[in-house]
């Protein structure tokens, strides 16, 4: 018997931590500021339905977790040590488990009790090198910050991951370069590379409905973005996911879970999970008030809001807008495998063609991906696609 069919199924446990320092103006989430926290019970509180989806999904092999947020640096190490520790009770732990966590250049004093609590792979929010940026951001760090805590995080973790923001207003591409060219010198197996985008109920919006921002239009940022794939791919970190780049082998583990489509369990409030029990494929969404969570937590053992069950469309539909973001594209094997359906029969083919015949789309005996002028339009693809 080969050892794909003995191995136990894989699982990744998602741990989200609502509070922040402040809330930051391009993103709807983190309004949770909270001058003290009762640490305890929120450590009570997490562990209490880490257990209630791991009795749901007994004899798994963990292989990934990670702290997201919110700003996860703010919570206590103790809290950090003890879900990995039951974590590691609860599932079969892979030898190599990759634990990550999301920090902001000024959590440096927190990055050596970090590494204590069990942390081994560093998401570094460095996001610019320029202090104009910074500041239109709303970050309270500076470049010079960015920087030390860049040298102090690679002394400390075996693996750091840091991200930049680009196709901010008026970013010229001699600046864009310029400053990718600093972060190439300084990135060792992964980097980040998002494009600024403007969610509704942000601050950022609320400058841009009063005419007073105005982001970079597509015109602008998709040379941006071609330079970034040029670049990167000559320094030996080419893209593998759309904003995403490693040296090959060196890929962000806990990353490939959502867009390779495996299971992940989300504790936490506004955590969410997707969970294969059986023939069933459930999308689950805990309570996202910290408020609600915490105290429904307490009560029942867990805070889920939402638990659906997800029907062959909806798998189908949800591999495709995440696996058609990886260079590596998707396996009609495993299409076959969460939809009980060949390709043709989950998708409009007749789209399927246009879109190879425009460059934007390839597909061949084993998998279906999109080009890398695909995943730069990836959007307008996949609402072809999935018309």
């Amino acid at each position: 018997m080969s050892a794909a069919l003995t191995d136990p199924p894989e699982i990744a446990l998602y741990v989200h931590w609502p509070f922040c320092r402040a809330r930051c103006p391009y993103c709807d989430f983190n309004v949770h500021v909270r001058r003290t926290v009762d640490h305890d019970a929120w450590r009570r509180a997490l562990l209490a339905e880490l257990d209630h989806f791991a009795a749901r999904t007994p004899g798994r092999r963990l292989t990934s977790i990670f702290f997201g947020g919110g700003t996860p640096s703010l919570m206590a190490p103790a809290t950090i040590a003890a879900v990995i520790e039951r974590a590691s009770t609860r599932w079969q732990g892979a030898p190599d488990i990759e634990i990550g966590l999301e920090a902001n250049p000024n959590d440096r004093a927190a990055f050596r009790p970090l590494a204590e609590a069990g942390i081994n792979r560093l998401s570094l929010g460095v996001q610019s090198f320029d202090d104009r940026v910074l500041r239109f951001l709303g970050r309270d760090h500076d470049a010079n910050e960015a920087r030390e805590a860049l040298d102090q995080a690679f002394a400390v973790f075996s693996t750091v991951s840091f991200d930049l923001i680009y196709a901010w207003p008026e970013q010229s591409e001699e600046s864009w370069r310029a400053e990718l060219a600093e972060a190439l010198t300084r990135a060792r197996d992964q980097l980040s590379l998002y494009q600024l985008t403007i969610e509704p109920g942000t601050v950022f919006d609320a400058l841009r409905r009063r005419g007073a921002l105005r982001p970079a239009s597509g015109d602008a940022a998709g040379p941006l973005y071609e330079i970034a794939q040029d670049m990167t791919a000559a320094s030996g970190l080419p893209g593998y996911e759309i904003s995403n780049h490693a040296r090959p082998g060196r890929e962000c583990r806990h990353n490939l879970v959502y867009w390779r489509y495996g299971d992940y369990a989300g504790i936490g409030p506004g955590a969410h999970g997707r969970l294969t029990e059986g023939e069933i494929k459930r999308a689950t969404r805990q309570l996202r008030s910290p408020e609600r969570w915490l105290a429904a937590t307490q009560a029942e053992g867990h805070g889920t809001a939402e638990s659906e069950n997800l029907g062959a469309a909806a798998r189908a539909q949800e591999m495709l807008i995440m696996g058609l973001r990886l260079a590596e594209g998707i396996a009609r094997a495993d299409i076959r495998r969460e939809t009980k359906s060949e390709l043709g029969e989950v998708v409009n083919m007749d789209a399927v063609a246009e879109l190879i015949e425009a460059g934007l789309l390839a597909l061949d005996a084993e998998r279906i991906g999109a080009t890398a002028a695909g995943r730069q339009r990836l959007d307008a693809v996949l609402e072809r696609l999935l018309a």
